[in-house]
Formats: C-alpha cells, structure tokens, sequence
C-alpha cells in the first residue's frame, strides 16, 4: 500500500511537470510536438541516472526509487500522447513528419537514457 502512494506522488509531481513543459513549449496543432518530445527526453535522462543510483547503491526496491522510477518519471513521460500525434500525422497523410517523430522519440529516448546511466556511472567511477 506504502508503494502506491509513492508512486501516486510522484506520478503527480512527474504529470505536473509535464504541464509546465507544454506550456512553455506550446504549439499549434500543425507544428512539430516539441513539448512532448522534451518531456520524454528529459524523463529519459532522469531515469537512467535513477537506475545508475539505485543499480550502484542495490536499493532498486526501495520507496525512493519507487517514487522517482514508476511515480516521477511514468507521470512525466507519456507515450499515450506520442500516439496520439503520431497517429494524427498518419492520418493527415505528413508521412515524412510521422518517421521524423517516430525515429527522433525512439532513437533519442533510448540514448537519452542511456547517457543519464552513464553519466551516473562516470561521476561515481
């Protein structure tokens, strides 16, 4: 019960935050959706340092780390909204904006995560 509550706080910490990015990354419908993409990215990155954290210290389970991992950074990330436009370019044919999208949330999410981990790594080396 303990662990639902963390992640439920942290999760609203994580969603707020994501708030504030599409507010300060605001766009039409028919640009680029920049706030979501720098919203997972920057979820990325604190996530792979919270895993270089928690691997290192063995405390993987811990409430911290349930708050950060699962509350914080799934409440921060959104890959429900990432369809949402992916599909919306499908849709109206800009297929070249889709793969665009698609390879840069992917591709970028992944090295995102593993740099934070590595950054981790190196500062605790």
């Amino acid at each position: 019960m303990k662990n639902i509550f963390y992640i439920f706080l942290g999760g609203g910490f994580g969603s707020i935050l994501r708030y504030a990015i599409s507010k300060l990354f605001m766009a039409d419908k028919s640009s680029f959706p920049w706030s979501t993409l720098i919203a997972n990215f920057i979820g990325c990155f604190i996530i792979g340092i919270v895993l270089g954290w928690f691997i290192n210290s063995n405390k993987q389970y811990s409430d911290l780390y349930v708050f950060l991992s699962i509350g914080f950074c799934g409440g921060l990330t959104t890959f429900s909204t990432f369809s949402v436009e992916g599909l919306a370019y499908l849709k109206n044919g800009d297929l070249l904006i889709f793969i665009t999208y698609l390879l840069f949330s992917i591709i970028g999410s992944i090295l995102l995560t593993a740099l934070g981990y590595y950054i981790y790594q190196l500062g605790n080396s």
